[in-house]
């Protein structure tokens, strides 16, 4: 190549497609596809074949001495070179050989493809070391224009550029694919590269060459001059020098100084046939289909890329799936979704988040879809939802029960509704199935756009309660029962059990769960992008989304800007770090294969038999499942595109007892997953020693913070009153001293109380806080000090997280509130928790509260429905026997509801004469109970399968039979649970005390082991009298959180780019796809629907207003059993798209 001028050297890289264009002719001829498919490749091939011929023609013409030996040495070297370099991608085509040892090799090469790249590196440097120890004496040249070359700064600006926009170029490359802009973002940027740097290097070597020749005295300044002149110039410049360097190569040619037009002529067709034969053979990536995300070993054969000639590579880098079959296409494999919702004591208005969120998923993938990529299936588990009711011969469904079927008929009218008309019948629901189970009763339900909803209501006299135990139920049904067994039942009947193992796994593969909370409202696109996580990397097991708090007060508030910061940087800085430690339950997808793993979902069976079993298992169960897929080797992601909301707890009772069960838990599993750290990181390949360092540090943080915030409070005591900082710190610690033993004594409630008086004592002095740190940075007219520096930094730091997060930064304004509460919420909140260690109890929802609540929300809806019909009835006659009971029993109070309700429009006076009605009589079970309170949504009585039904009884027999209370081994555990909470009390109050003491005998000692801190003026002046003086220790701790800080902020940006790139891909290609299924539908499809349009239409009564008492139009009629004279009308006042009859 030094041989050859700058055009010769840009275009003949392109010629390095030559085998690969033959080695598709191949691959097409083996397939067996059509001529029209072969000629681009074929094409390709003789183009760049030509293009030789032509390179070397052009030397050939010319008669120079030196000539000649470029057409001997040079022309077959380039040519050979070229030759050899594009078998770079062999693997590429290496199936088309059929050869085994091939096959293996490739295989091989991907699983070992890092120390691949490091060996084929090394061998990469000795070559070329070898080559340039050969050519320089074989060129006549010294060392010396090697080791110390003459223009070193432009080589040095050289390397530096081309280091720099290669590194550049191919992360934009990879993101380009990941974000399915193939075509536009790679490769017609690449096909242009070289096109274009020839324009930009060309440019100024005219531009260069017309203004010498408008400065020269000479008549005749022509391009033999202008070279002769280039070789006298001494230019200091680089970018001067870099241009008598391009010009230079072009003089060095005769032909092309005298601008021969035969020389020019072929020196442009061989570029140009060049160039075409690259685009040719690289064509094949206009039709590339990849997948959302795409893994980027995946995306390339080679994870390297080439320097020298990056466009060239880039493109024919990218991988070439060869079919033998011509008729062979990939089809993508369907995924199996099962959405679990737990549920409790769920007010009416959390059922109809979650409830709505399933329905609108129902509708965005229909069970018959034309997409057949995703089926959803629905599960509810409702918790302890049988009573006893006098006078029953069975048990009864509880109040809450009975709000979940009345939310559910109401959301399954408002989807099933799609007539835009005003004047309509409501068409009769489906009927549904009602079920009796062994473990309690099951509503089985098929939704308006074809998917399975299933709620399971659970009798705790029959099966194991609480949310873990749900939790295992759900795991074992829809894995064990419906997953497993129907491959064992083939099994029985002979098939091939090789066969079968394959299948399974293949379906374990693609069957994931989402796990969710009773309240949790989503989008589809937060399911879809947690389903890409799964798809795309098997290593993964398990993936969170954005989780949002919900609700309104200054509990909630606190806990968006916590959440926030929970999610911005921590979760964020543990999935680019090495794995999220916990997998929210409320919102977050688990693959199948990863539950059913050795030791996960068997251990996660595990009953709590130790005070330590109480704490880790019970109190925080998703993060013990999450640990439990951590030591298994699986990788838990965090995706913060995928949103998802939940009601957060609004007073501050019910949200200390929430983090009372959190905080333990957390320290519990984080201390599990640390102490078998050594073999986790040989499991599982994200989670390193790095990681487990950076967890190490974060949990020590965590530990000291109450010692910390003691040490915030008594520097602002030293600084607004201006106390010793010995009388500051004790003042600053004798409150939570004695707020400490005054938890090991009180009630919880009671506890809670004194911590919230303290608290907002805590938010008072915070107040001041802040004006003391602007006010000291003022007095001192610097804001160069150690409590400047980091005060500005962290609202910096936020600002700029915040604003990373536009549709989030709002919630920048609750980061006040957040640093006033930072007492209760790491000092007090942190005390109670620890004491109260042993109390297991749930501590949220267990009051009657949501019941009533959430009754009186429905009877409101309700009276507001039939207000609405009654101010219409003057214009209809009497309702019919049917309508006339269905207003009977929407009067009647809601179940849970106390006292009577007096009828509408009934005297007072009249109600107190009266006599009392007769109590109406209890239905004789919870079917019949659930079938009059889903009045028009028939529940038809079914039966469980005999199998079915023996799984449950031998599932409940092995690990799900109701707990047996044992009095003696209650109180046994109850003591060590109290052991336990004295010995981590005492362990972790005793570090921080250490943690205390230290700096106290640190700040007693004096200056005498300080370090001094210059006082630095914003200009940058140094005071040399100033100083600020700093313990060692707590320079350390600063230290410390600082780094932390920068790294989380650094692994924030990095994962908010990816964010970004999957977010963008995921619009492109649904919003391709949507077409893509238009495109699809035939004329013949088309009428099919329109006809089914119209026999819905017809099925509504649609008529024109008429006078009172008219006669209604022969077309209007009621059917049989129907009032003739009914008006069917959408009810503003009623949800959307229902129908009020009147």
């Amino acid at each position: 190549m030094p041989h050859f001028d700058i055009i010769t050297n840009a275009m003949l890289l392109n010629s390095i497609c030559i085998l690969s264009a033959a080695f598709q002719v191949s691959a097409e001829c083996i397939a067996k596809e059509r001529k029209r498919i072969i000629a681009q490749p074929l094409l390709a091939v003789a183009l760049i074949i030509l293009g030789y011929l032509l390179f070397a023609l052009g030397f050939l013409l010319e008669d120079a001495t030196q000539t000649k030996m470029r057409v001997q040495v040079a022309v077959p070297l380039a040519i050979i070179g070229s030759l050899l370099v594009s078998l770079n991608w062999w693997e590429n085509y290496s199936t088309l050989f059929n050869i085994g040892f091939l096959e293996d090799v490739s295989r091989d090469i991907a699983r070992s493809a890092n120390m691949v790249c490091m060996l084929s590196s090394t061998v990469r440097v000795l070559v070329t070391a070898a080559v340039v120890g050969a050519y320089v004496p074989l060129s006549d040249q010294q060392w010396t224009s090697v080791a110390k070359p003459v223009d070193r700064e432009v080589i040095v600006v050289l390397l530096l550029t081309q280091i720099g926009s290669s590194a550049v170029c191919h992360w934009f490359v990879v993101v380009a694919c990941k974000m399915h802009m193939l075509r536009s973002s790679f490769a017609v940027p690449m096909y242009l590269a070289s096109v274009v740097v020839l324009a930009v290097v060309c440019g100024p070597v005219v531009f260069f060459y017309m203004q010498l020749k408008a400065k020269s005295s000479l008549d005749h300044y022509n391009a033999t001059v202008h070279c002769m002149e280039l070789t006298q110039r001494n230019d200091t410049h680089w970018s001067l020098k870099l241009i008598v360097d391009i010009t230079l190569t072009l003089c060095t040619r005769d032909k092309l100084r005298e601008l021969d037009a035969m020389t020019l002529s072929f020196l442009g067709s061989s570029t140009v046939f060049w160039w075409l034969g690259l685009v040719l053979s690289t064509i094949y990536m206009w039709f590339l289909h990849i997948q959302r995300i795409e893994r980027t070993q995946d995306l390339f054969v080679r994870r390297l890329y080439e320097g020298a000639f990056l466009e060239q590579s880039m493109l024919l880098n990218t991988r070439f799936q060869i079919m033998k079959n011509g008729k062979h296409k990939r089809m993508k494999e369907k995924v199996m979704v099962y959405l679990c919702a737990t549920m409790w004591h769920e007010t009416y208005s959390e059922m109809m988040k979650i409830i709505i969120s399933m329905f609108r998923l129902d509708k965005y993938r229909p069970k018959p879809n034309l997409r057949n990529d995703v089926v959803f299936e629905f599960h509810i588990f409702f918790d302890d939802a049988f009573k006893d009711v006098t006078g029953s011969q069975g048990r009864h469904v509880n109040e809450y029960a009975e709000i979940l079927v009345e939310v559910l008929k109401e959301v399954y009218i408002i989807f099933s509704e799609e007539d835009p008309s005003i004047f309509k019948q409501r068409a009769r629901l489906p009927d549904q199935r009602i079920i009796s189970t062994p473990y309690g009763g099951r509503l089985h339900y098929t939704l308006p756009y074809g998917n399975t909803l299933m709620v399971h209501f659970k009798d705790k006299q029959l099966i194991r309660h609480k949310k873990r135990w749900s939790q295992i139920m759900y795991l074992y049904y829809l894995l064990g029962w419906k997953l497993n067994n129907k491959y064992a039942m083939e099994f029985g009947q002979g098939e091939d059990e090789r066969t079968l193992a394959e299948k399974l796994q293949r379906e374990k593969d693609n069957t994931y769960l989402l796990a969710l909370d009773g309240d949790t409202d989503f989008q589809p696109c937060a399911v879809m992008l947690l389903i890409d996580r799964l798809k795309l990397y098997p290593e993964v097991g398990a993936a969170c989304g954005r989780i949002h708090p919900t609700g309104t007060g200054p509990m909630v508030w606190y806990q968006k800007f916590e959440y926030a910061v929970g999610h911005w940087m921590q979760k964020t800085a543990e999935h680019v770090m090495g794995c999220v430690l916990c997998s929210p339950g409320c919102f977050s997808l688990f693959r199948a294969t990863a539950l059913m793993d050795d030791n996960v979902m068997k251990k996660y069976t595990t009953k709590a038999s130790e005070a330590g079993h109480y704490v880790q298992y019970d109190q925080g169960e998703d993060r013990w499942l999450c640990t439990l897929l951590l030591q298994q080797g699986w990788r838990v992601e965090y995706n913060a595109a995928s949103d998802a909301y939940t009601n957060a707890p609004q007073d501050f009772k019910e949200f200390y007892n929430q983090r009372r069960r959190w905080g333990p838990s957390t320290m519990a599993n984080t201390i599990d997953l640390l102490g078998s750290g050594r073999t986790t990181s040989t499991r599982n390949s994200s989670i390193s020693m790095p990681f487990i360092l950076y967890q190490i540090i974060t949990m020590m943080a965590s530990i000291l913070g109450p010692a910390t915030i003691c040490l915030m409070i008594a520097g602002s005591f030293t600084y607004i009153f201006h106390l010793g900082s010995e009388i500051a710190l004790v003042l600053a610690v004798v409150p939570p001293a004695i707020y400490l033993g005054l938890c090991f004594k009180l009630k919880s409630d009671t506890q809670i109380r004194i911590a919230a008086v303290m608290s907002i004592i805590y938010a008072l002095f915070m107040t001041a806080t802040i004006p003391a740190i602007i006010g000291q940075m003022v007095e001192e007219g610097t804001f160069v000090t150690p409590a400047g520096i980091f005060f500005i930094s962290m609202v910096v730091m936020y600002v700029m997280t915040a604003a990373l997060h536009p549709k989030e930064f709002s919630l920048v304004i609750y980061g006040l509130l957040y640093f006033l509460c930072i007492p209760s919420g790491y000092l007090l909140l942190t005390i109670y928790s620890i004491v109260n260690m042993n109390n297991v109890t749930w501590g949220t929802r267990e009051s009657g509260r949501g019941a009533k609540g959430s009754a009186n929300t429905a009877a409101a809806l309700t009276r507001q429905v039939m207000q609405a019909r009654s101010c219409c009835c003057f214009c209809c006659q009497k309702p019919p026997a049917e309508e006339r009971s269905q207003e009977m029993v929407v009067v009647q109070p809601i179940a849970g509801a106390e006292g009577q309700e007096v009828k509408e429009n009934q005297d007072p006076a009249q109600t107190e004469s009266s006599p009392e009605p007769p109590r109406p009589q209890p239905e004789q079970n919870w079917i019949a109970q659930l079938q009059k309170k889903a009045y028009g949504f028939g529940l038809s009585e079914s039966q469980l399968r005999m199998e079915e039904e023996e799984f449950w009884r031998e599932l409940q027999k092995r690990y799900l039979e109701p707990l047996v209370e044992d009095k003696e081994q209650q109180r046994k555990i109850a003591d060590d649970l109290k052991d336990l909470r004295n010995k981590v009390t005492f362990i972790y109050f005793f570090s921080n005390a250490l943690w205390l003491v230290a700096t106290f005998f640190l700040q007693f000692i004096g200056e005498a082991v300080t370090i001094k801190i210059p006082k630095v003026y914003p200009n940058g002046t140094v005071d040399p009298f100033k100083t600020y003086s700093l313990d060692p220790v707590g320079l350390m701790f600063l230290l410390s959180f600082a780094a932390l800080l920068v790294v989380q902020f650094a692994a924030m940006i990095y994962h908010r780019i990816y964010t970004l790139i999957h977010y963008l891909s995921y619009i492109d290609t649904e919003s391709k796809a949507g077409h893509k299924l238009k495109k699809m539908k035939s004329r013949d499809d088309v009428i099919e629907e329109e006809d089914q349009d119209w026999r819905q239409a017809n099925r509504y009564r649609t008529v024109k207003p008429t006078r009172i008492g008219a006669k209604l139009p022969e077309s209007a009629r009621a059917g049989p059993g129907q009032d003739e004279d009914e008006l069917y009308f959408q009810n503003p006042t009623a949800s959307e798209r229902t129908v009020t009859v009147v």
